[in-house]
C-alpha cells in the first residue's frame, strides 16, 4: 500500500513537471520604440579614426617623434643597467679573489645602491617627461582635427561629422556616408595653415 502511494505521488509530480516544461518560451520584442523623424535634409558624414592615425601626415610625424624619444629613453635605461651589472660582476669577482678590504666592499655596496637609485630616478623623471610630451602632442593633433573638421564641414555643407573607430560610440553607420579619404586629404592639404592659426 505504501509503495502504491509513493508511486502515485511520483507519477503526479512527473506529470506536473512535464506540463511545466511544455510551455514554449515567449520571444521578447526587440523592435526599437523610437519614433521616426524627418531629418529635413540633414547631411551626416563620418571618418575612420584608424585612417587618421596612419594617413594624416602631422599625426604620423608627431607619433614618429615620440617613438624616437621613447626608443632613445629605453636604450639609455639599458645602457645604465648594463653598466650597473658590469660594475657588480667586476667587484664581485674582485671580492671573491680577496682583492677588496671590508671597507672597500662597503664602498662598493654603497656605489651599487647609488647606481641603482640613479637608474630608477632616470626612469621616473624621463619617462614622465615623454608621457607628458605624448599627451601634449595628441592634444595638438586633436585641436588640428577639430579646427579642420569644422572648416571641412563648412566647405561641404556637412551638418554632423562623426568619428568612427574600434571602441567608439558608433556601432554601425552606412558606408555611403564615409568621407575618410577626402577628409584625410583635406587635413594634409590644410595642416600648414591650421598650424599657424593654432600657435
Amino acid at each position: 500500500m505504501k509503495s502504491i502511494v509513493i508511486l502515485g505521488t511520483a507519477i503526479i509530480g512527473m506529470s506536473l513537471f512535464a506540463s511545466c516544461g511544455d510551455k514554449p518560451s515567449q520571444k521578447k520584442d526587440t523592435t526599437p520604440k523610437v519614433e521616426a523623424r524627418q531629418m529635413g535634409g540633414l547631411k551626416i558624414a563620418y571618418y575612420s579614426n584608424d585612417s587618421i592615425k596612419t594617413n594624416f601626415d602631422f599625426f604620423v610625424k608627431e607619433e614618429g617623434s615620440i617613438k624616437k624619444k621613447q626608443k632613445a629613453f629605453e636604450m639609455e635605461v639599458q645602457r645604465r643597467t648594463k653598466a650597473y651589472e658590469a660594475f657588480i660582476t667586476k667587484k664581485d669577482a674582485e671580492a671573491r679573489g680577496g682583492l677588496l678590504s671590508q671597507n672597500e666592499i662597503a664602498q662598493v655596496q654603497q656605489r651599487a645602491q647609488e647606481m641603482q637609485n640613479q637608474i630608477m630616478q632616470y626612469q621616473q623623471t624621463e619617462g614622465a617627461k615623454i608621457e607628458e610630451e605624448a599627451m601634449k602632442s595628441l592634444e595638438s593633433v586633436n585641436k588640428k582635427i577639430e579646427a579642420l573638421g569644422k572648416k571641412y564641414c563648412e566647405k561641404h555643407q556637412i551638418d554632423i561629422l562623426l568619428m568612427h573607430g574600434e571602441g567608439g560610440q558608433i556601432n554601425y553607420i552606412n558606408q555611403s556616408m564615409d568621407v575618410t579619404t577626402e577628409f584625410v586629404n583635406f587635413l594634409n592639404e590644410n595642416q600648414a595653415q591650421i598650424e599657424k592659426e593654432l600657435k
